[in-house]
């Protein structure tokens, strides 16, 4: 029985040997000291994220406040530059025009869109060897399938 507890008396010294040893070893220090600096520098990162994502909502308000205090300001002066010059023709009134939302330029691209590009060609074209080759119109395909 006595070779027990030296046993486990044994196991219980090397344990807090090595607790003690790992504790006092530089390399345990600096890798502390390491993580230390990691988890200030990734605060550090986060918070700076958060201003900027703040900042931008701010800036963000900010100009369509601007926007809005413009259109009541062209509103304001298209009013009083009626009232103030009635008899001036329609032509020659300075603020006649309302302001408008950015114009939609899909009917543009819708007929850009209703023809192929010119440079289409199935297969070799012949371009640089002189040949003519046959050109299907549109008719002719639709016609085919």
């Amino acid at each position: 029985m006595p070779w027990i507890y030296g046993l486990i008396g044994l196991l219980v010294g090397a344990i807090f040997g090595i607790i003690i040893a790992r504790i006092k070893t530089p390399q345990y220090k600096k890798h502390k000291q390491m993580q230390k600096e990691l988890d200030a520098a990734k605060f550090a990162l986060e918070q700076q994220r958060q201003e900027l994502a703040d900042h931008f909502a701010h800036t963000s308000d900010m100009l369509d406040s601007l926007g809005k205090s413009y259109q009541r300001l062209y509103q304001h002066m298209e009013t009083t530059a009626s009232d103030m010059l009635p008899d001036l023709p329609e032509q020659d009134k300075p603020f006649t025009h309302a302001l408008s939302l950015p114009e939609d330029h899909s009917d543009a691209q819708k007929n850009d869109t209703d023809q192929p590009p010119k440079d289409y060609a199935k297969g070799a074209t012949g371009l640089f060897k002189g040949e003519s080759k046959e050109t299907l119109s549109a008719d002719k395909v639709i016609n085919a399938s």
